[in-house]
């Protein structure tokens, strides 16, 4: 057995909700630029330069890459042989999460009540928490800010079996040219397939967080991914929905075994400023 003390977590918490407001993980990074590169449109470069601007600002000067902030979302693995001395990892997540936006100065975005009341809580809390188990005593926690923007075209379909790949392919791409500049694309749109409704969704939160240019381990998940990212280009949203050629970086597929009679899949849309970032203890 590993113990890791709750102070810990509580400050590697603070520390990747800095990390991930001012700094874009270098594959994001790479992505945009080769964008740059790709695009075809005059608008949509403009669009991609000024993208970039943002982001060196950012990273410089230690400020928000996005004044939305985000749900903070954390997909955390905690190995089976780990005790947390002095606190539930739940509460050192939440505590973690106050102390970091109250230091960056981030905005605070989460209501206490979803419909009537709709008061800030002035700590970006709750947070939510998607929480694994495996083998050993090491704990990751990957920090990924979830903007309004693009959380607002999320779509779930409850697909027949019979609509297949065709549906899965539909069902992108109609997410995406109804989204149109709402999640300020280029985007990374992530699919999650089969389970239930409610595990589609979630897979499709986890493949956001995929590396940039990692594609599924299935060849026939890859070729699916690069079909639906063909496509999506395709649809001439572009970059800040301006018109152009790169309306996505990447177009990431997790799975899961699913019921005989359902085919769910649900696609979430990141935008471009696609904020993550992980520690091990």
């Amino acid at each position: 057995m590993r113990i890791i003390p709750y102070k810990r977590i509580v400050e590697s918490v603070e520390r990747l909700c800095l990390d991930a407001a001012f700094e874009l993980p270098k594959d994001v990074t790479r992505a945009l630029l080769a964008a740059g590169r790709k695009e075809k449109s005059v608008t949509g470069r403009a669009a991609l330069a000024a993208i970039g601007d943002n982001a060196r600002i950012a990273r410089r000067d230690c400020i928000p890459i996005c004044q939305d902030t985000g749900i903070a979302v954390f997909f955390v693995d905690t190995g089976s042989g780990v005790f947390i001395r002095g606190g539930t990892l739940t509460d050192a997540i939440n505590e973690g999460t106050r102390r970091g936006y109250a230091e960056g100065f981030l905005r605070s975005s989460m209501v206490s009540d979803p419909l009537y009341q709709r008061k800030n809580t002035f700590s970006n809390t709750p947070a939510v928490i998607h929480l694994t188990q495996s083998k050993g005593t090491s704990l990751r926690i990957t920090l990924a800010p979830k903007g309004g923007g693009s959380e607002n075209m999320s779509r779930l379909f409850m697909l027949k079996p019979a609509e297949g790949e065709a549906g899965v392919v539909d069902a992108a791409v109609q997410t995406v040219k109804m989204a149109g500049g709402n999640p300020c694309p280029p985007v990374i749109v992530g699919i999650g397939i089969g389970g239930t409704a409610e595990t589609a969704m979630l897979l499709s939160k986890k493949a956001l967080v995929r590396p940039l240019g990692r594609r599924n381990p299935d060849k026939r998940f890859a070729a699916l991914e690069r079909k639906i990212l063909d496509k999506v280009n395709s649809t001439g949203v572009g970059p800040g929905g301006l018109g152009g050629t790169v309306t996505a970086l990447a177009v990431h597929i997790e799975i899961f075994p699913c019921h005989i009679a359902t085919l769910p899949v649900a696609v979430s849309l990141s935008c471009h400023a696609a904020r993550h970032a992980s520690v091990t203890l």
